[in-house]
């Protein structure tokens, strides 16, 4: 458990308070643009083929489809650096943190997928999970290392040093042979 300076730790609330605040809003919109019902004359098929979707996509053009993968990039990448914020640790192994920020926004990006097979008009589409994820990924990439970085050089978020027990080292007792 980490100590911090009393000033430090009502910042490092605030800021972990912020990242779930927003966090909280981001999902709700989210959830709200993917789970809501449409009205449409026809629904195409489920994709169940990765990367079919997207070379559908890119079919279209590079206009229409940029525009729909961007769509798909930009949709949970602000997980990447919400879920972090909202954990609140400064002093983790950045591979580690990418790692749970990945797989927490690809299970994220799962669940709503396995959530709008029973909503009408959307449709699943597992390109959709690979799209999400990359995004998540490449959010988290750019910006948690350096914020973090940054908010580390920050004094009233340093860590205080780890003080020596008052009693000083634990004793030693040497073994005893047995007797003969």
């Amino acid at each position: 458990m980490q100590r911090h300076r009393s000033g430090g730790h009502r910042a490092a609330v605030r800021f972990r308070t912020a990242g779930l605040v927003v966090l909280a809003v981001h999902l709700l919109l989210v959830a709200w643009f993917t789970l809501r019902p449409l009205d449409v004359p026809w629904v195409s098929a489920a994709n169940l083929h990765p990367l079919a979707g997207i070379r559908a996509d890119l079919a279209l053009g590079w206009r229409a489809g940029g525009r729909r993968i961007g769509e798909g990039l930009l949709l949970l990448a602000p997980l990447g650096v919400l879920l972090p914020l909202a954990g609140g640790r400064l002093h983790v192994s950045a591979w580690g943190s990418l790692l749970r920020t990945v797989a927490a926004g690809a299970l994220i990006s799962l669940g709503i997928e396995l959530l709008q097979t029973g909503v009408p008009g959307q449709v699943v589409d597992v390109d959709s999970v690979l799209l999400n994820t990359v995004g998540v990924a490449i959010a988290h990439a750019a910006v948690v290392p350096a914020l973090r970085a940054r908010l580390r050089r920050r004094p009233d978020l340093a860590p205080l040093p780890r003080e020596e027990p008052a009693q000083g080292p634990t004793p030693t007792i040497p073994r005893v042979g047995i007797a003969p």
